[in-house]
């Protein structure tokens, strides 16, 4: 008797296992995550504001202003602790995407899911601007907290804070014109 009773706990075990292993094989497969490709050009205006420990992240002028004014924008998507040094990141956004029904460009490009195909940012931070032109560089001050190259321009900037422009190996050799009329024409 005391046999019979092994054998079947032994059989049962084998059956369970059996229908384990069954439901783990017939389990759905991951969805692979789907690449943002665009054929149309992607610029991209940021304006990413180092405040109280939060990272906030505007792609439009408008949302940088209403946040400069009031401390905050309307609608937002907050992620709590995923800056590069447990910053919450906040993304300010405009009304016609707070649902989020489709990409926002912006986000995609903080995910890695996007490269613009060009870009004008300013990050303010510690009192500073820094103006970029390339994503890589930007995450570069964000993730290290300064450049590698730069060209700066004390008391340049619209309050008289001090401008520095981001450069990286490639054009470290060359005065940034550009980028300084840029940054003149958006904060005149």
């Amino acid at each position: 008797m005391h046999h019979i009773k092994r054998n079947l706990l032994v059989g049962l075990l084998v059956a369970m296992t059996g229908l384990f292993s069954a439901c783990s094989t017939f389990a759905p497969e991951p969805k692979a995550k789907k690449a943002m490709t665009s054929h149309k050009p992607v610029k991209l205006d940021i304006y990413e504001v180092h405040h109280d420990g939060r990272i906030h992240v505007f792609y439009s002028k408008k949302l940088y202003k209403e946040f400069k004014q009031l401390g905050e924008t309307s609608f937002r998507l907050t992620r709590i602790g995923v800056g590069p040094h447990g910053e919450t990141m906040v993304f300010g956004l405009e009304k016609k995407d707070k649902k989020l029904k489709k990409p926002v460009a912006a986000i995609e490009m903080y995910d890695g899911k996007l490269k613009p195909d060009s870009l004008y940012a300013e990050m303010h931070k510690h009192g500073r601007i820094y103006v970029f032109n390339t994503f890589k560089d930007m995450k570069t001050v964000r993730d290290f907290g300064h450049p590698n190259f730069m060209f700066t321009k004390i008391g340049d900037g619209p309050n008289g804070e001090t401008v520095v422009f981001v450069l990286n190996s490639k054009n470290k050799k060359k005065r940034p014109d550009a980028l300084i009329a840029e940054f003149k024409k958006r904060n005149s």
